[in-house]
C-alpha cells in the first residue's frame, strides 16, 4: 500500500493525499453501514426483550442511531496512523474536519437522549403538575449553540473562547433573534413556578379562540385542542402578559355550576287565593313552606293596620311559592351539591321578563352528566311552572301571530 501511495506521488504530489483519504471515507462508511444495522437490530431485540418503557423511548428518539454514527470516527481516527502517506496539513485538516463531526454527533445524541428522557418523563403522573418540555427544549438549544462553536472552533483550529467573546459585539443582534425564545423561557419559568398550566386542564384563551383542553406544553407555544378537535397554538409567554381561564378549580371541586333563569311572564304574577294555597299544600315539596308560610302571614296580619284594610295584609305570591318549590326541589336531588352554594333568586325585571335565577352545583363535572342533570332540571321546572299559575315569557313566534289572525277573523262577524 505505501509503495502504491508512493509511486502515484510521481504523477501529482496530492494523488497519495487523496487516495487516502477516500480510502479512510470508504472504510468508515462501510463500517458505519455494518455498525449501524448490529448496534440498531442489538437495541431493538434488547426493548422488545424488557418490560420497561425507558428503552422504547430510546428506541423512538433514535439515540443508538445517533451513537452509530460515532464509528466512523473511529475508523478515521485509527486509519489516519495506519496510512502513512497522509502527514503534514492534509493530516491535520482530516483529523480536525474529524473532530468537528464527533462534537455535532454526541451534541445530536444527547439532544436525542433528552427527548427520550422527557418522554420517559411525560409518562409519569407528575408530569402534568410540573412539565418539564419548555426546560428540555431550552437545554437542548443551549447544547447545539455549544457543539455548533466548538465545531466551528475546532475546524478554524482556534479556541472556542476566542469566538465567544467576538459575540460580545452581537449581544443586541442576539437579543433581536431569540427575543421569542427569552420571553417564552421566563414564560414557561413563571408557568411551571405557579402551576398556572397543565397538560390536560381546560382553558379558555379567547385572543386566541382556544377553548378546550392543553396537550402540550413546549418553550415556544402551548397547544389546545378545541371542543371541535381543531389545535389552537399560543405563544407561550402571552399566557403570561393576556389573561385566560384555567377550569381546573372546577374539576378539583368536585362540582360544576348551574347558572340559568326562567324567565316569568311579569302579568301573570299575582297573590294566591285560599284555594291555591289548599292546593299547594297538597305538594310534598311545599307543605313545610306553606305551614311556616301561613303562620308567618297570619301573625303579622293581626296587628292593627292590616284589620283596618286588606291592602296592609301579607299575602302568598306565586312566584314567591315557585321560588320555594324550586329550593326545596334543589334541596332533595341528590346530584345536586348540598355543601356548596344553592339558591334561587329572583333578578330585577328586564325586557323579557322577571328572571328566576338557579344558583347551584352539580356533584359531577362530567360533561355528559352536567348537561344531563340540568336538562332534567329544566325540563322538570318549565312543565311545572303553569301549576303556579304562571306563564313564560318568549317573543311570539309564528304559531301566536297565526293564532291571533285566526281569532281576529272568527270575532269578526259578530262584529257586524
Amino acid at each position: 500500500m505505501n509503495a502504491l501511495l508512493e509511486s502515484l506521488s510521481r504523477y501529482h504530489p496530492l494523488l497519495p493525499d487523496i487516495l487516502s483519504v477516500l480510502l479512510l471515507l470508504t472504510g468508515a462508511v462501510v463500517v458505519y453501514v455494518i455498525g449501524k444495522h448490529v448496534l440498531v437490530a442489538a437495541a431493538h431485540r434488547f426493548a422488545v426483550r424488557t418490560v420497561h418503557t425507558w428503552d422504547d423511548a430510546v428506541i423512538e428518539y433514535k439515540v443508538p442511531n445517533r451513537l452509530a454514527q460515532l464509528l466512523p470516527v473511529a475508523v478515521i481516527y485509527t486509519g489516519v496512523d495506519l496510512l502513512p502517506a497522509l502527514e503534514g496539513n492534509a493530516e491535520q485538516l482530516l483529523l480536525q474536519c474529524t473532530t468537528a463531526y464527533m462534537i455535532l454527533v454526541v451534541t445530536f445524541a444527547l439532544t436525542a437522549f433528552l427527548s427520550a428522557a422527557n418522554s420517559i418523563y411525560e409518562s409519569q403522573p407528575a408530569s402534568r403538575a410540573r412539565p418539564l418540555k419548555g426546560f428540555v427544549q431550552l437545554l437542548q438549544l443551549a447544547l447545539i449553540i455549544v457543539g455548533a462553536l466548538l465545531a466551528i472552533a475546532e475546524v478554524l483550529g482556534r479556541s472556542p473562547w476566542l469566538l465567544l467573546s467576538g459575540f460580545g459585539a452581537m449581544t443586541a443582534v442576539l437579543l433581536l433573534v431569540f427575543k421569542d425564545t427569552i420571553l417564552s423561557l421566563v414564560a414557561s419559568v413563571q408557568l411551571t413556578a405557579q402551576d398556572l398550566v397543565r397538560v390536560g386542564d381546560w382553558i379558555e384563551v379567547p385572543q386566541f379562540g382556544a377553548d378546550g383542553d392543553v396537550i402540550d406544553v413546549e418553550l415556544h407555544t402551548v397547544k389546545v385542542q378545541n371542543w371541535d378537535k381543531t389545535i389552537t397554538t399560543i405563544p407561550t409567554h402571552r399566557l403570561i402578559s393576556d389573561s385566560f381561564k384555567n377550569w381546573r378549580g372546577m374539576s378539583r371541586s368536585g362540582g360544576r355550576r348551574i347558572k340559568r333563569a326562567l324567565h316569568i311572564d311579569a302579568s301573570s304574577i299575582r297573590f294566591l287565593s285560599a284555594a291555591e294555597i289548599e292546593k299547594f299544600r297538597r305538594f310534598s315539596l311545599l307543605e313545610g313552606y306553606v305551614r311556616d308560610k301561613q303562620q308567618e302571614l297570619e301573625a303579622h296580619n293581626a296587628g292593627p293596620a292590616a284589620a283596618l284594610d286588606s291592602v296592609n295584609q301579607r299575602r302568598l305570591t306565586n312566584i314567591g311559592t315557585l321560588r320555594a318549590y324550586i329550593t326545596n326541589y334543589l334541596q332533595q336531588r341528590e346530584d345536586i351539591r348540598q355543601d356548596m352554594t344553592l339558591m334561587v333568586r329572583q333578578l330585577a325585571p328586564e325586557a323579557q321578563g322577571v328572571p328566576v335565577e338557579l344558583y347551584c352545583f352539580t356533584a359531577t363535572t362530567n360533561w355528559n352528566a352536567y348537561e344531563g342533570i340540568q336538562g332534567d332540571i329544566f325540563d322538570h321546572l318549565l312543565a311545572i311552572v303553569p301549576e303556579f299559575g304562571l306563564t313564560l315569557f318568549q317573543k311570539p313566534a309564528g304559531t301566536d301571530l297565526r293564532s291571533l289572525r285566526q281569532a281576529a277573523v272568527i270575532e269578526q262577524p259578530d262584529a257586524n
